[in-house]
């Protein structure tokens, strides 16, 4: 036998020297970082990346969701929460059979005209033919003190400036939309459009709103426009007659074309005394300031109203900044003031329509709150019987220098008269600096701002007055253009000049008996009636006097707000301006109206939208909104049918237009 070897086990194999051990840095030496412990940090660089990310991201999800979905998703989403919409004015008449008969035109306001550049300065480059106002707004914010510039006119003319021309937007577009998303006639052109209505019998009748009205057909013969497209409309659609609509200063406008296009050339348009009766059904007046709206007292005084006043009130000094030149309301006013057309907007009739010292047409109007579904609050009447005079609101006073004084009876007031004042010297008027913020308030001078704040109290006769004494360069332009009487005599040769044509009360409406006049206007939000004023801290170039926003009145007189005194309108036009000539100057046979056209008072309760999804709400009564109003578009769609005041029902009211009419003694 083979013995056999017991097997050894290998030898182990010699391992590795243990690694030596980490030599201690010396003194001064940077510490060697280790590679398998070392952690990435997070920085603030990766999280804007990702945070930039996931906002485009789902922007982009968002934006092809919206594009993918249906385009009844939204209206059936609506309907899920709110109920079932009612038909819009348009598809429910058209079901009732109503088709278009007589051509539509319509006339914008001082907001609603688009305006173009045709010309400008270096600085407006690559804007030719390009929306300056109306549109994306985008090149205010991109060349601010450029846009003012060119939207400005010549402080002597009132015309255009050297090298600048700007005009009116022609055709429908020029005022369906103010802005994307913000319609304005749109919503009326639609609904005329489901009874058959085109472009062709509607019309436009676009002007430049900066001008005054006989200076549009001087410059760019726009009276002369509109007067053949009238013509035109009428005889291309069997004879009919047009059914005018105009809207805010549109109003005012159209007042001054009637006289106009019936007056001997070259003053008017050479058309014969019966040109109205020929061609115009009816006026379908929008928001009419008739007798102009207090709110163009305070522009023209401070460049503000109640919004900028309580905008002063959250971020003082921030509107009256110098920082970096943006003088915002010195800038307006320099622009605003060579806006001739602003002052036909200017309270006419005086104290016999607006009120004194003592009295006003409003004076038992009592505003008490009621809150809503949005937390806006609701102004109404209340007929309490004779109320306590701690109560009454001073509403003559359309501007009081201090609360105090808009309260107090006239017989403690003392007041020093301002009209011969001699007025101060001004560092600031020839200072480098103010010359881009020129205003004239910069020739009054100390000495005329004390007298101005002095009077104390002023009411619409001495608020003309005061216009004159604190820019009488702006006036005397502004009253070779217009006027704001009461006619003694309107067979007196000196109305037949083209300043007094925008003033009802010192015009005839035209020899037009079949034609009708509707006033249609919105109700029940507070509107600007009069304002407590206070003087400006001064400072370089500075606008002297503002709002005074801390002016409340508490329980006892919830009327003031902010400094301003509400009264029952459509926020921006009082119900007195926008229904009185309708309600008694115009109503049965006057002086005013001699052929005795039939006026109809057509008010639209205000009803806020109960959800965002109604946008601006179908039974708004703003001044701008209401163009929305479907039961106002009804009325509309029905008149240019072929129905008439009576058909609708005759008048509709709210207020007490009818009492605060009589309450105005005129001669009629």
């Amino acid at each position: 036998m083979i013995r056999r070897r017991k097997a050894q086990p290998d030898p182990p194999k010699p391992s590795a020297p243990p690694p030596p051990p980490p030599e201690k840095p010396k003194d001064g030496d940077a510490p060697v970082p280790n590679k398998k412990t070392k952690e990435k940090r997070w920085s603030c660089v990766d999280s804007c990346c990702w945070l930039i990310g996931l906002i485009c991201s789902i922007w982009w999800f968002l934006l092809f969701l919206y594009n993918a979905m249906p385009a009844s998703f939204p209206q059936y989403v609506t309907e899920a929460i709110t109920g079932p919409l009612p038909d819009p004015p348009g598809v429910k008449l058209q079901k009732e059979g109503l088709t278009a008969k007589h051509p539509v035109v319509f006339v914008p306001g001082i907001v609603t005209g688009g305006l173009e550049l045709w010309e400008g300065h270096q600085c407006a480059d690559g804007l030719f033919r390009k929306r300056l106002w109306g549109g994306t707004f985008g090149e205010v914010y991109k060349r601010p003190l450029c846009w003012v510039e060119h939207m400005s006119l010549d402080n002597e003319t009132g015309l255009d400036p050297e090298g600048i021309r700007v005009r009116s937007v022609t055709g429908l577009v020029a005022a369906d939309y103010f802005a994307p998303g913000y319609f304005v006639w749109a919503v009326l052109i639609a609904n005329l459009a489901r009874i058959g209505y085109e472009e062709k019998t509607m019309y436009m009748a676009a002007y430049d709103w900066r001008i005054s009205f006989q200076n549009t057909e001087v410059r760019d013969q726009t009276l002369s426009r509109i007067k053949s497209n009238i013509e035109l409309m009428v005889s291309t659609n069997g004879g009919k007659k047009v059914v005018v609509i105009p809207h805010s200063m549109g109003v005012l406008y159209f007042l001054h074309f009637m006289k106009w296009v019936e007056a001997p050339a070259p003053m008017g348009g050479g058309g014969d005394s019966d040109w109205c009766a020929k061609h115009i059904k009816a006026v379908m007046n929008i928001g009419g300031p008739f007798l102009g709206v207090p709110k163009a007292v305070a522009g023209l005084f401070s460049a503000e109203a109640k919004d900028v006043a309580v905008a002063r009130a959250i971020a003082p000094g921030v509107l009256d900044s110098d920082f970096l030149g943006l003088q915002t309301l010195r800038h307006l006013m320099r622009m605003t003031r060579t806006w001739d057309a602003t002052m036909s907007m200017i309270p006419k009739g005086g104290d016999t329509i607006w009120g004194g010292l003592d009295w006003s047409p409003e004076e038992d109007y009592v505003c008490t709150k009621k809150q809503k579904n949005n937390d806006s609050y609701a102004y109404h009447e209340v007929n309490s019987g004779k109320l306590d005079q701690s109560h009454t609101v001073n509403y003559g006073r359309l501007i009081s220098f201090g609360k105090d004084v808009a309260e107090m009876p006239s017989s403690k007031i003392e007041r020093i008269d301002f009209r011969d004042a001699i007025k101060g010297n001004n560092i600031a008027h020839s200072s480098a600096s103010c010359r881009d913020t020129w205003t004239e308030y910069h020739e009054l001078g100390w000495g005329g701002i004390k007298a101005v704040a002095d009077y104390k109290a002023y009411t619409a006769d001495s608020v003309l007055d005061l216009l004159h004494f604190v820019a009488p360069k702006m006036m005397q332009r502004g009253s070779a253009h217009f006027s704001y009487g009461i006619a003694e005599n309107l067979d007196d040769p000196k109305y037949q000049h083209y300043k007094y044509w925008s003033n009802p009360l010192e015009t005839k409406l035209p020899n037009a008996p079949d034609m009708e006049i509707y006033s249609m206007y919105g109700v029940g939000i507070p509107t600007e009636r009069s304002y407590v004023y206070k003087l400006s801290p001064s400072s370089e170039c500075y606008i002297p006097f503002q709002i005074d926003a801390s002016a409340e009145g508490g329980n006892d007189n919830n009327c003031l707000h902010g400094g301003v005194y509400l009264v029952d309108g459509d926020e921006t036009v009082p119900a007195l301006s926008a229904g009185f000539m309708s309600a008694k100057g115009w109503r049965g046979k006057t002086r005013f109206n001699p052929a005795g056209s039939k006026t109809y008072n057509r008010e639209y309760a205000h009803a806020p939208p109960a959800n965002l999804l109604e946008g601006r709400g179908t039974q708004s009564g703003a001044h701008v909104d209401i163009m929305g109003n479907f039961a106002l578009i009804e009325d509309i769609i029905r008149v240019a049918a072929g129905a008439t005041g009576e058909d609708l029902g005759g008048d509709q009211v709210y207020t007490d237009i009818f009492k605060w009419s009589d309450k105005i003694n005129i001669q009629l």
